[in-house]
């Protein structure tokens, strides 16, 4: 049986306020991430702590904290849970015409409104800008109403004048999904996460979503741009680097701990992904660590 979850997220400004602030460590410990979407803007900044990325068709790691602008309409998972071991996850959640429908069409919100146009894609910011503007997202949270909402264009701003940023989808792609689309979805990467550390099978993940197994292959390749065992692979890599980046384990293990049961197609699927073997990406990982 299908879990049904509440894929489309209802936002709800606090009372005298059209933006919502919200620390949500403690909602995402107690909720598990669903695959999800809403009309909203959002801008999460994350305080330390390291994690998956997945917003629309990409998939990636962070360390060290994030920075993310996702654009209305754009599906995404959350990005901390009991693992991540973050001090906080501060999120901005507004309508693009919070003020108005014509407010960023005003000469002096040019800069803002091309932001709003690449935020459709995801956006990921880099270390010095996050660090610039993460205390300001959270001190908003402490703001007046008036206040907050000066402070929320502020950051919006700087995030559109900054060139330190990363655009995460092809710029061809327009990632808005149905509710049905995204309740498949969400039960399939869902599935995945809990799974991904042991072989699944195409019958086993397609009887999940009551699909034959070659059409769950076609709507998977027609929704997200790649097959399911190319969808796999990505998660189980984005894990590795993790695994490789805290040190703990040999390669071998991590290998075999993110479901890969053949060592040598964990190098050479590592390697295609990243351009580095996974030796070489540990080590260049210890050496921006050493001289820290």
């Amino acid at each position: 049986m299908i879990k049904k979850k509440p894929l489309l997220e209802s936002i709800a400004p606090s009372f005298g306020s059209s933006i919502a602030v919200d620390n949500l460590k403690e909602f995402n410990a107690i909720h598990p991430a669903s695959w999800h979407y809403h009309p909203e803007m959002e801008i999460v900044y994350i305080n330390g702590g390291s994690g998956k990325r997945h917003i629309g068709n990409h998939m990636s790691y962070y360390a060290d904290g994030d920075l993310l602008f996702i654009g209305a309409q754009l599906p995404h998972f959350g990005f901390t849970d009991h693992l991540t071991q973050n001090k906080s996850e501060i999120v901005i959640q507004a309508r693009e015409d919070f003020l108005g429908p014509e407010l960023f069409n005003a000469p002096e919100m040019a800069q803002i409104r091309q932001l709003l146009v690449r935020s459709k894609q995801g956006l990921a910011f880099g270390p010095a800008i996050k660090d610039a503007i993460g205390p300001k997202i959270e001190a908003l949270i402490h703001l007046s109403a008036f206040d907050r909402m000066l402070g929320f264009l502020n950051i919006l701003q700087e995030l559109a004048t900054t060139k330190d940023f990363e655009v995460l989808n092809a710029e061809q792609i327009i990632l808005e999904s149905k509710p049905q689309d995204t309740q498949r979805l969400d039960v399939i990467y869902s599935f995945v996460g809990a799974s991904f550390t042991r072989s699944i099978s195409l019958n086993e993940v397609s009887d999940k979503v009551s699909m034959t197994p070659q059409a769950f292959s076609r709507y998977f390749k027609q929704k997200t741009g790649k097959t399911f065992i190319q969808f796999v692979n990505e998660y189980r890599l984005i894990h590795a680097r993790k695994l490789l980046t805290e040190g703990q384990l040999s390669i071998t293990d991590v290998c075999f701990s993110t479901g890969f049961n053949n060592f040598s197609h964990f190098n050479k699927t590592f390697k295609l992904a990243t351009g580095k073997s996974p030796s070489q990406y540990r080590n260049e990982i210890q050496k921006v660590v050493h001289a820290q």
